[in-house]
């Protein structure tokens, strides 16, 4: 973003930490035990596939197998080009080993290392703030900004915002916090709404200001360094510029434990809820595939990996967004199902096209998807920006909300007749 860092960095908290919120509070709002609860007005199987689709974007798809190439994108320029292939196999073969053999016990070890090393993790990021607060490696106003974010640098942000899945994942594992609160012996509802808003404002907000000040240092790194393929090589040269080989060694490796238990916690909770929803398949079947596929899927690269996952993520983050707002708003219409539907299902149509037009070209570029995509960029509002879901959606909600108001006055009309 260069110069335009600032709204970009907006745009990305907005995505990135302002719904992944509201995904709590919408399970909180709704008092629903997760996706499957929350998209339950929009029937069983809406349900079922929708949890499928999280899940397994969450799971062996796209964000399980990001968790070996994060790391790895550190200290992967220390190879040659021909010997990175190699040298990620091997890698991420151990890594999901590992990963596989705690999560046996489903992942209570995490506990443990979550404890000691997110915490660490933490202050190392903290003394490369401080370090380049004293020493910024320039002005933040000066750096060129690339084509998209030019005019649309805030939009841009909070597409990007999609890369971060919390909203995804705040839906799948909302419902533990949720319970956490409960166990405080808060009262339901209200009481247990208000606390979760409160102390998710704080835990977010502290990731906001993160991701605010990686923004700007990303902007700034571009008076020393080319813009990079992704935001790991990156941050790799950040903290060599600062610390050095030792610091870039330090941030590898803590990465690498982090991103091991954050592999856990999605493992676990991928095989937990399968082996819930398909019972005659075993736990450990469910994580063995997980394991596997995440493997396989990690040996294409990060760089690859984000490009196949941002067409889903732009089909699959309006539906949760539609999603997520009638469950905070449910009260208003007593979660009626018939505001759901048209909400859901009016996001649909359009948020396909977005996610065809985010598709690499071996999709995007055929004849049959160049006609579709003049179509929607002829027929849909803000689709070249990327939000084509976002006048259809407001409809849809606004349509069911009529609609619900009209029943209601029908049904208290005719009671008051009987």
């Amino acid at each position: 973003a260069g110069k335009n860092w600032l709204p970009a960095a907006i745009g990305f908290i907005v995505s990135g930490t302002l719904i992944p919120l509201a995904s709590l509070l919408a399970l909180a709002v709704t008092r629903a035990d997760g996706i499957y609860g929350l998209a339950r007005p929009l029937g069983k199987k809406f349900a079922l596939v929708f949890l499928i689709l999280v899940h397994l974007t969450l799971g062996p798809l796209f964000a399980t197998p990001r968790t070996a190439t994060v790391p790895f994108s550190m200290f992967s320029s220390h190879f040659s080009a021909g010997m990175q292939p190699w040298a990620l196999l091997i890698y991420s073969a151990i890594f999901f080993g590992i990963v596989y053999y705690c999560s046996l016990s489903e992942g209570k070890i995490t506990d443990r290392v979550g404890k000691i090393l997110n915490p660490s993790f933490l202050i190392l990021l903290f003394i490369i703030f401080l370090i380049a607060l004293f020493n910024p490696m320039g002005s933040t106003s000066t750096t060129a900004a690339t084509s998209d974010y030019l005019n649309a640098a805030f939009i841009n942000g909070f597409l990007q915002g999609y890369n971060t899945l919390d909203a995804l994942a705040a839906l799948a594992f909302g419902i533990t916090v949720v319970s956490a609160i409960k166990n405080f012996k808060l009262a339901e509802g209200r009481e247990t709404s208000l606390a979760l808003a409160k102390t998710g404002a704080i835990g977010f907000a502290g990731i906001a200001i993160i991701y605010l000040v990686l923004v700007a240092l990303g902007a700034s790194s571009l008076h020393y360094f080319k813009l990079s393929e992704n935001g790991g090589i990156a941050f790799a040269q950040i903290a060599n510029h600062y610390l050095g080989s030792f610091g870039e060694a330090l941030l590898a490796t803590l990465a690498t434990i982090t991103c091991m238990s954050t592999a856990i916690g999605l493992v676990v909770a991928f095989a937990q809820d399968f082996h819930k929803r398909f019972p005659k398949i075993s736990y450990r079947t469910f994580l063995t595939f997980n394991c596997l596929l995440s493997f396989a899927i990690a040996n294409v690269g990060l760089t690859t990996i984000i490009s196949w996952s941002t067409p889903v993520l732009m089909f699959l983050y309006p539906l949760s967004i539609a999603l997520i707002f009638c469950g905070l708003t449910s009260k208003l219409f007593g979660n009626d199902p018939a505001v759901y539907k048209f909400t859901v299902y009016f996001t649909i149509i359009p948020a396909l096209f977005d996610g065809l037009n985010a598709a690499p070209s071996v999709i995007s570029g055929t004849p049959l998807a160049k006609a579709a995509l003049a179509f929607a960029g002829h027929y849909l509002p803000f689709f070249s920006l990327g939000l084509g879901w976002l006048t259809f959606g407001i409809a849809g909600y606004l349509l069911g909300l009529g609609m619900h108001l009209y029943k209601s006055r029908a049904e208290n009309r005719a009671v008051e007749l009987d």
